[in-house]
């Protein structure tokens, strides 16, 4: 009698050992772990003709064993005008988990619109994350969480967008520069974020976002270098805007950490607040380099110090 996979490769006309069940799992990256059970890299390499052997895949196990026994929770409040659509920061998610697995928690996120977020819901949430985006819409929101996380201590990561409103918000209610903003939200205000002197001539030609690898070196006795262990990094960017170099001194002045910059000193790529235990905002997107049995440092020390703050 002919069962289910002997159906299949009878009627698709493929050899019965190429037919691989694909089963609903419980954690996402238990999935090769299945297949190699199921025979899949063999099949593959027989079928190609490729001599190799076995995949070690005990790096794996070990992950996927460290998942299932995290014993915390965490919850991380991800501020953000495209939350409705939870795949449209599905690297910064991924990111956030994987850094939960290493401290042996599970990260609950908060999904909460930068249109309507209030104090109320910021109240209930071990950290504060804001990631990249473009765009006017839902910016005071952003600009309001950066200041909950700022005045009660709580651990705050901007990225990119994330870092901009971090600067703003600092601006306004530390450094006292009234109406501060971004050029890309308004003009004819104190531009604290801004395009570059040597971008500006080119905005009519297009292509003046800052795209791929940058070098950056880590300013001494700051959180972020503790985090990264290292003083030079190269991290992926994708943005338009920059810190605006004409308000560093005013800023710095105000207790705003300039903590890493490009290796010329021209850019500032990170800023934070160096008397906490993770108040950091950066310029490119390190969610990128994030993998759930290597994560990145950045997101495991936030996730850290969210889960002592929560433990407290």
């Amino acid at each position: 009698m002919f069962n289910i996979f002997d159906k299949i490769a009878h009627f698709c006309n493929v050899q019965r050992d190429c037919v691989i069940e694909n089963l609903t799992l419980p954690v996402l990256y238990e999935a090769p772990l299945m297949l190699e059970k199921a025979g899949f890299s063999e099949t593959v390499c027989r079928r190609l003709n490729i001599k190799a052997a076995s995949p070690d895949l005990s790096d794996w196990e070990q992950t996927v064993s460290r998942i299932k026994s995290c014993e915390n929770t965490v919850t991380i409040g991800l501020v953000g005008k495209y939350v409705e659509l939870h795949d449209a920061y599905l690297s910064v998610a991924e990111a956030l988990r994987h850094a939960g697995y290493s401290c042996g928690a599970r990260v609950n996120i908060e999904w909460l619109d930068s249109e309507t977020v209030t104090d109320e819901m910021l109240q209930k949430v071990d950290g504060i994350i804001v990631p990249g985006g473009f765009g006017k819409r839902g910016i005071e929101g952003m600009i309001s969480a950066a200041k909950y996380a700022r005045e009660n201590r709580v651990p705050y990561f901007g990225i990119c967008l994330g870092m901009q409103v971090a600067v703003i918000e600092f601006a306004r209610n530390v450094a006292n520069i009234k109406d501060a903003h971004s050029g890309e939200f308004a003009q004819n205000v104190p531009k604290v974020i801004d395009f570059l002197p040597d971008q500006s001539k080119e905005t009519a030609k297009g292509g003046t976002l800052r795209l791929g690898a940058y070098p950056c070196v880590l300013q001494d006795d700051t959180v972020i270098k503790a985090a990264y262990g290292k003083t030079e990094i190269s991290e992926r960017h994708r943005h338009r805007y920059e810190f605006n170099n004409e308000f560093r001194d005013a800023l710095q002045g105000a207790g705003l950490t300039l903590s890493g910059l490009s290796p010329d000193g021209s850019l500032v790529e990170t800023v934070e607040l160096s008397d906490r235990d993770f108040y950091i905002g950066v310029q490119y997107h390190p969610e990128f380099k994030s993998r759930p049995n290597k994560p990145h440092p950045l997101f495991s020390a936030f996730i850290k110090a969210a889960l002592e703050g929560a433990m407290s």
